[in-house]
């Protein structure tokens, strides 16, 4: 009985060593092909970028039908009116304001010289000399200097000091009006440019959608691309309009000081040649004229 006891135990290990020997034989054969079908996995994915980059080539390079370039060329001879009147208005604009930025430059810098030199003089005539010709320093300093000299007929009834007080205001007006040419067309581009860019705009989508109903087709791509352009013309407006406002804000501010600088001059020399005039004449003392007194109960 111990020997058929021995021989199945020995029975039942030998069939555990082959179950356990088939069942690791197993696993490796199917870790194989895993293995094996991996990597055709990794190779099939390899190509991708190469997809991609290629798809991004292909947008990039494709152009875009629509723009400034295509509104030029296709739009008729109101749509290409109202840009060149917009540009116009852009161009004027942009030269006035650096134009009249280099006035005021150039007006701060001669009043200046002309506070350095001018009042250091021994008389008017020498002052006016020191000062460079055709600055509105020097244009104030002669009138204000003629007008003494033409102080004579019918003018010799006003006053001396209202008369060189209205050839100083007269003069600084001049300069006043001359630093504000140019604002009034700033005024009317800031006020006008944005309403005609909105009639561009109208005009290109009434095109647009006459084309479309003309052409059938209401789709999407049919209809972004037109009225795009179309409203490239209120962006237009609009990029004109706003430097101009800005700009006529900016030198209306800058003028106010600069003619302050000009009234002032225009003041001290109203005081210097008041008392140069007074200096040079003497005082004229009408004769009072004897009066007799007639004999009357009063005398006594």
């Amino acid at each position: 009985m111990k020997k058929f006891t021995y021989l199945r135990a020995a029975l039942a290990a030998s069939l555990i060593f082959l179950g356990v020997a088939t069942t690791g034989t197993a696993f490796a054969q199917a870790a194989a092909p895993a293995t094996t079908q991996a990597a055709p996995a990794q190779t099939t994915e390899a190509p991708a970028p190469a997809v991609a980059s290629a798809t991004a080539k292909e947008t990039v390079e494709v152009a875009n039908p629509y723009g400034p370039d295509s509104l030029w060329k296709e739009g008729d001879v109101i749509t290409k009116s109202t840009l060149v009147i917009l540009i116009i208005m852009s161009t004027g604009s942009w030269y006035i304001i650096i134009t009249k930025l280099y006035e005021q430059f150039k007006l701060g810098r001669q009043g200046k010289a002309a506070n350095a030199t001018f009042w250091t003089s021994g008389n008017v005539r020498q002052a006016i000399e020191t000062l460079e010709v055709g600055t509105p320093f020097h244009f104030i300093s002669k009138t204000a200097e003629d007008s003494l000299a033409h102080h004579e007929g019918l003018l010799a009834h006003i006053g001396l000091n209202a008369w060189i007080s209205q050839s100083i205001q007269r003069s600084t007006e001049n300069v006043q009006s001359r630093l504000q040419d140019g604002l009034a067309f700033l005024a009317t581009v800031g006020a006008t440019a944005p309403f005609i860019g909105l009639f561009g705009t109208v005009w290109g989508i009434y095109h647009a959608l006459t084309a479309i109903g003309i052409a059938g087709q209401a789709s999407i791509d049919k209809v972004a691309g037109p009225v795009g352009e179309a409203l490239i013309m209120t962006a237009v407006g609009l990029f004109v309009a706003v430097p101009a406002v800005l700009g006529y804000n900016w030198l209306i501010r800058r003028n106010k000081s600069a003619i302050e600088s000009v009234r002032a001059f225009g003041s001290d020399l109203h005081a210097v040649l008041l008392g140069e005039a007074v200096a040079s004449e003497p005082v004229k003392l009408s004769a009072v004229p004897s009066i007799k007194v007639a004999n009357s109960s009063f005398a006594s």
